[in-house]
């Protein structure tokens, strides 16, 4: 196995050539601390699993487990590795077990809000370049859903792209229908659909797909995340669910995220599905996903307008003359409202936690005196 050597301040850090079939280049080491590499070898998470990691170099898929010192300092979630992610690592037993030291700086990062009441952040993945967003063209087709996917996708920096799945449920007006209706609110976005029970648009899906770019499937389950990664495999390789009769709702197939390297080249993340997306945090997401809303927010008469009940918005103006939707007006209006409202009790938490933990050392240190 050939191993590069990179210096970045005197500092060797070791990777394999191989790490390059990955996605890695230079750029991805970012601006790390010296001291903090110095010694390590870099690679790439593959899988996360409850109380371990997944990690590859190109050249093998290694167990590993995080140091003391990256767990002891972990603030939030946000700290942790996430697959996707970069990282600085000791190997040990013939690569037979890794410790992970330190994770390097993202170019992007895909994170929701835990579900249930608790308030913090959930990590999907990171250094993501696409997130293909699956919806079918069943039930599950939701406008609103589909913004609230593309709120937490802008956000993270990731490019978004739409695959309509199940096309053979509808005839091609109503698909055709569908794809408008996207395009009226977001005439930029790239759609594409496809079917995994006729191979109809597999060829298209395929043709999005880069070498050297990391892409995730996004979407509920049962809208055939599983079904199209396997389909791009090539082979039945994940386990698939059909939804149920009942409700027509389906059920969990992936369970765990983890990332696969294609023959083509390109790196694909298939996710669990999300029957709670909740977003905090997101201003940026929001601002770029309504576009439209945000550039009439500029022409307001007020700098804090909130588009709600103030004389001379823009936004409302537009609203009145049917110029915006009013659903999606609404959306907008519900989203930043949750986001505010989230990220305001997220900072208390942050604030509670700092104040415990100066406490925790006080008395630490006041024990230590004593002695």
């Amino acid at each position: 196995m050939k191993v590069e050597g990179c210096h970045i301040e005197d500092v060797m850090i070791n990777y394999s050539r191989s790490i390059e079939k990955l996605g890695f280049d230079r750029s991805c080491l970012g601006n790390p601390a010296p001291e903090q590499l110095s010694g390590l070898e870099i690679a790439r998470v593959l899988a996360v699993h409850k109380d371990s990691y997944t990690i590859g170099d190109g050249d093998y898929d290694v167990p590993a487990e995080l140091v003391g010192k990256l767990v002891f300092n972990a603030a939030s979630p946000i700290d942790y590795p996430t697959v996707g992610d970069w990282v600085a690592v000791n190997y040990f037993d013939d690569k037979t077990l890794a410790i992970i030291h330190q994770v390097l700086a993202r170019k992007s990062l895909l994170k929701r809000k835990t579900s249930g009441k608790k308030i913090d952040f959930q990590l999907i993945a990171a250094n993501i370049d696409v997130a293909f967003i699956v919806q079918s063209l069943d039930t599950n087709f939701n406008l609103n859903r589909l913004e609230r996917y593309l709120v937490m996708v802008n956000e993270g920096g990731i490019t978004p792209k739409v695959l309509l799945s199940k096309i053979d449920l509808v005839n091609a007006a109503e698909a055709a229908a569908r794809i408008t209706e996207i395009h009226n609110v977001m005439p930029d976005l790239e759609v594409v659909p496809f079917s995994n029970k006729l191979a109809s648009g597999l060829t298209d899906v395929g043709k999005l797909l880069r070498t050297g770019q990391t892409y995730c499937l996004l979407g509920s389950s049962g809208v055939g995340k599983t079904t199209l990664l396997n389909n791009l495999i090539g082979d039945a390789v994940f386990k698939t669910q059909s939804v149920r009769d009942k409700d027509g709702k389906g059920r969990h197939a992936t369970t765990s995220r983890q990332l696969i390297l294609l023959e083509s080249g390109a790196m694909i993340i298939d996710t669990p599905g999300m029957r709670e997306l909740g977003n905090f945090g997101v201003e940026a997401g929001i601002d770029e996903t309504f576009s439209e809303i945000a550039q009439l927010a500029r022409q307001c008469r007020f700098n804090d307008c909130t588009h709600v009940v103030e004389e001379g918005c823009a936004v409302l103006k537009a609203v009145d003359e049917g110029r915006l939707p009013e659903q999606r007006y609404q959306n907008y209006l519900k989203m930043n409202k949750e986001s505010a409202y989230q990220e305001m009790s997220y900072l208390e938490k942050r604030q509670k936690d700092r104040q415990f933990s100066k406490y925790v050392k006080s008395v630490m240190k006041h024990k230590k005196n004593r002695r």
